[in-house]
């Protein structure tokens, strides 16, 4: 004899029971009612979800050409460890992650080649003048802190992208619910219709980003997008001139993991937003199927903006394309503090009036 078959409640996860009376399955700790047949289907849905696929093709796989590289030498930070590539004529220069010196370590060799690089649309000024908009509306930054002699150093550096393209497709599937309300006499009954919403469909990525460097956080990175890569051209060492490039230090094969992750997000993002009609929707489970996919190596333009205040290093960062600013700032914590006081003190007024004209009601 096969094991007795069990249901849990949509709303509350509960086990649900037969009620006899109104032959439906009805939840003994909430008081909701479900049709059988409603129920197993869901179970179905759930026994059905496939299991992830990801298929990568094609890895970048561009190669320097012989002098190529001349010119080109390797600066490395005692303090983080990081490594920047730069023309000969670089000279003493600080690294643009953590601001300590960094020092000539030899001829650049060895490495992929960028297939594309899109080039600073910022220059420096404009790069300073940005982020002093970027500050200029935020009520809490210590005023101290908006003035120029908290400002370390600005640098230019191209940042290492994997670009990623692929075709996706997948599935998923959606805890939905319709309310309804009637008043009768003193009493409001809401009447709750559960929903379980099915969503397939089809997605072509292209130049999906994954910034190569261990010493830059994937979210700062991401905080800045987008690039338009409309504006890439192929790369070419003359793009360095007056700036630095990171070296990558992880590969294509490891930042593949992060592709698949923004990959399935962006589709169950487009899929649950054809669930409509509904009070709410609370995804249950998807699955996705990527295949055809291929990586591309580039260079990305951002300026590393370095600051300190109260001897609490703080740093920024802005997409050398568009300008668009990431970063924590500082808080003026005597100026935030005012800010609640007042906030409560209007609170307590209102509460206060109120309360005053019910008892003269």
């Amino acid at each position: 004899m096969s094991g007795m078959e069990q249901f849990k409640c949509p709303s509350c996860g509960g086990s649900v029971e037969f009620n006899a009376g109104t032959q439906k399955m009805k939840c003994p700790y909430c008081d909701s009612e479900f049709d059988i047949g409603a129920l197993k289907k869901k179970e179905e849905t759930l026994n059905n979800k496939k299991e992830d696929s990801y298929s990568w093709d094609e890895m970048a796989s561009r190669q320097w050409e012989e002098g190529e590289t001349d010119g080109l030498s390797v600066y490395a930070c005692q303090s983080c460890g990081g490594e920047i590539v730069a023309d000969d004529n670089l000279g003493s220069t600080s690294c643009p992650y953590c601001g300590n010196q960094v020092v000539l370590t030899g001829k650049f060799s060895g490495t992929l080649k960028p297939d594309y690089v899109i080039p600073f649309k910022y220059d420096k000024k404009q790069a300073k003048a940005a982020f002093e908009k970027f500050i200029s509306g935020r009520k809490f930054v210590p005023k101290m802190f908006k003035s120029e002699k908290h400002i370390d150093e600005i640098k230019g550096i191209y940042v290492p992208f994997w670009l990623f393209d692929a075709k996706a497709k997948g599935e998923a599937c959606f805890d939905a619910q319709e309310k309804r309300s009637h008043i009768s006499g003193d009493y409001q009954t809401t009447e709750t219709t559960y929903y379980n919403v099915y969503r397939s469909g089809s997605i072509e990525f292209n130049k999906v980003p994954v910034d190569g460097s261990s010493r830059i956080a994937d979210d700062m990175m991401e905080s800045i997008e987008p690039f338009y890569f409309a504006d890439a051209v192929e790369f070419d060492t003359a793009y360095l001139a007056g700036f630095a490039a990171d070296k990558y230090d992880v590969d294509e094969e490891n930042s593949i993991d992060r592709a698949n992750e923004r990959i399935k997000k962006s589709l169950e993002k487009a899929l649950e937003s054809t669930v409509t009609g509904y009070d709410t929707v609370v995804p249950e489970w998807s699955s996705i199927d990527v295949e055809d996919g291929k990586a591309s190596y580039a260079m990305y333009p951002v300026w590393m903006l370095s600051a300190t205040y109260e001897g609490k290093p703080y740093t920024f960062a802005m997409n050398g394309q568009t300008g668009k600013f990431a970063g924590d700032l500082p808080i003026d914590k005597g100026a935030l503090n005012k800010y609640w006081l007042k906030c409560t003190a209007i609170i307590g007024a209102i509460i206060y009036a109120v309360s005053l004209g019910l008892v003269l009601m």
